[in-house]
C-alpha cells in the first residue's frame, strides 16, 4: 500500500476527513451516545464537524450543542463548520413562505446567531454560504463577513455549491478558504466544470460532500453504479482495503487536496474514510474508476 502524505490538516481548520452531521437527528443517539461519537471521531484524527443551520429541519445543531454542553472540554478539541443561506419551509421557520436562498446581511447575521445559540458556542470556526443567492450583493456579503470576523463570531469563511465565477466574485472581496462541492466516483462534474482547477490554482482545498454518492455507490442497482462498484471492489482486494476506502482514496488522489465529508453514525464507516489517507492510488487505477463511471475510455 503506497503511503499518501499529501493530505495534512489544513492550518488546523479542516482535518483531512470531516465528520458530517446532516443526519444526526435520524440516528436515535441520546446525549451520551452523541458525546461518544464525537470522541471516537476525534480519536480517528477527525477534528472538523460539518453542520448547516437547516439540517434536520433546524434541529441538528441543537443536538450537537447538547453534547458539547455535556462534555465542555470537547469544544476546544474540535472545529465547527456551519452553513447558511437556504430558507426552508418548516415548522421551525413558519415565516418562510417558500424555499429560497438568502445571502442578505440580515439573514446571514440572524443565522449565525441562531447557530451559535444552538451549538452552545461563542464562535464558528468556518461559515459557508450554502447556495449562491442570485440576488445577493457580494459587497454586502463581504462586509457582513468582515463584521462577523471582527466580532469574533466567525473565524473563517467559504462557500458551498458555487461555480468558479461565483467563488471568484466573492473571493476578490474577502478571503475564502474553501468551496464545498459534490464529488464521487458517480458524480464527476467538478472534474469538468473548473471548480477543482480553481481550488488547485488558489491552493484552497475543496470540501467534498456525498463522496459515496449518498450510498448509491454501494446500494445502487443502476448500470453505472454496478460498473464502478466492481472496479472499487477489485482495487480494494488488490490493496487490502474496503471498496469504500478506495472510493475515498480516489477523491483524495486529486492534487487540489480534497477534504471528504463522511456522515455516518458508524465509527467503522469513519475509519474506512481515514484509512484512505494511507492509500495513494496509482494513476492507472484512478482512471480505471473514471472509465467505469463514464462508460468509455479517455478520448
Amino acid at each position: 500500500m503506497d503511503r499518501n502524505t499529501s493530505h495534512p490538516p489544513h492550518d488546523g481548520l479542516l482535518s483531512p476527513v470531516v465528520a458530517g452531521c446532516w443526519r444526526l437527528h435520524e440516528w436515535g443517539f441520546d446525549v451520551a451516545a452523541r458525546v461518544r461519537w464525537i470522541e471516537q471521531a476525534l480519536e480517528l484524527g477527525i477534528i472538523t464537524f460539518d453542520h448547516a443551520d437547516i439540517y434536520g429541519g433546524y434541529r441538528v445543531e441543537a443536538l450537537f450543542g447538547e453534547a458539547l454542553a455535556a462534555a465542555p472540554g470537547l469544544r476546544e478539541r474540535l472545529r465547527l463548520v456551519s452553513k447558511c443561506g437556504i430558507k426552508l419551509v418548516c415548522d421551525a421557520r413558519p415565516a418562510h413562505a417558500i424555499k429560497s436562498y438568502d445571502g442578505s446581511r440580515e439573514h446571514v447575521v440572524a443565522s449565525v446567531e441562531a447557530s451559535l445559540r444552538a451549538l452552545r458556542t461563542d464562535r464558528l470556526d468556518l461559515l459557508l454560504l450554502h447556495r449562491p443567492d442570485l440576488l445577493a450583493d457580494p459587497d454586502e456579503i463581504a462586509a457582513t463577513f468582515d463584521d462577523l470576523r471582527r466580532a469574533g463570531k466567525v473565524l473563517h469563511f467559504g462557500v458551498s455549491n458555487h461555480t468558479p465565477s461565483q467563488f471568484a466574485l466573492l473571493h476578490r472581496r474577502i478571503p475564502l478558504v474553501t468551496n464545498q462541492l459534490e464529488l464521487s466516483p458517480l458524480q464527476m462534474q467538478a472534474l469538468a466544470d473548473g471548480t477543482l482547477e480553481q481550488a488547485l490554482d488558489l491552493g484552497l482545498p475543496p470540501m467534498i460532500w456525498s463522496p459515496l454518492a449518498g450510498g448509491r455507490l454501494f446500494r445502487g442497482d443502476d448500470e453505472q453504479a454496478r460498473r464502478v462498484r466492481a472496479v472499487l471492489e477489485a482495487l480494494g482486494a488488490e490493496h487490502g482495503v474496503s471498496a469504500a476506502t478506495v472510493a475515498y482514496a480516489w477523491i483524495l488522489r486529486h492534487p487540489s487536496r480534497p477534504v471528504p465529508i463522511t456522515g455516518s453514525s458508524r465509527i467503522e464507516a469513519l475509519a474506512e474514510a481515514t484509512a484512505a489517507l494511507a492509500l495513494r492510488l496509482p494513476a492507472e487505477a484512478w482512471y480505471r474508476v473514471w472509465q467505469a463511471s463514464m462508460g468509455h475510455e479517455v478520448a
